[in-house]
């Protein structure tokens, strides 16, 4: 692998991942409700919602940039995990920091902060890929961590906690209605 390869599809990823998460946001509200709209689309306007949509970016354009870039796949499975809880500590320290701070929800806040939240994320898995770190070494915690993540990813939005992080601001719903969800799913 070259690292000025590497970094320049880390680059190009930072863009690829932020309109793929704008899609997504959005792809519920258009096509309606379905299994892949509902586990894919953000239902509602919560914080997790949103890590959702961007997660998911992340982890198809890991997917996607996996099979273009030559590298150790141990390495950068453990690089791309730590980018990929980054990005979600990330998004929800920035909104509940702020929120805490100035009482309400700023738009451009969020939507600046998460530009700049990818490309850290995107920064850091560079970083760690390129580094001499054992990497290797963390190739099972890593693997037991993205399980865990796609647990948390899968099932958040059909049986969220009752916390603040899942409740949607604007209707004050958990997630996607129980009932609704029994008629869509397959």
């Amino acid at each position: 692998m070259k690292n000025k390869c590497f970094a320049v599809s880390e680059a190009v990823g930072c863009f690829v991942i932020y309109a793929a998460a704008t899609l997504l946001h959005f792809v519920f509200s258009l096509f309606g409700p379905g299994a892949l709209t509902i586990l894919f689309g953000a239902v509602n306007e919560s914080i997790w919602e949103h890590v959702k949509v961007f997660s998911a970016a992340y982890a198809g354009y890991a997917l996607l940039q996996l099979l273009w870039i030559k590298t150790e796949f141990r390495r950068y499975v453990a690089a791309k995990c730590a980018g990929l809880y980054a990005l979600m500590g990330g998004i929800i320290a920035l909104h509940c920091g702020y929120t805490a701070l100035t009482g309400k929800a700023v738009g451009w806040i969020d939507v600046a902060g998460s530009a700049v939240i990818v490309a850290l994320a995107q920064l850091l898995s560079y970083k760690l890929v390129v580094s001499r770190l054992p990497l290797r070494d963390y190739f099972a915690p890593a693997v037991f961590l993205l399980m865990l993540y796609y647990l948390m990813f899968f099932s958040f939005t059909i049986y969220p906690p009752k916390l603040e992080l899942f409740r949607d601001p604007v209707s004050g719903v958990f997630g996607y209605p129980e009932n609704a969800v029994e008629k869509h799913w397959p």
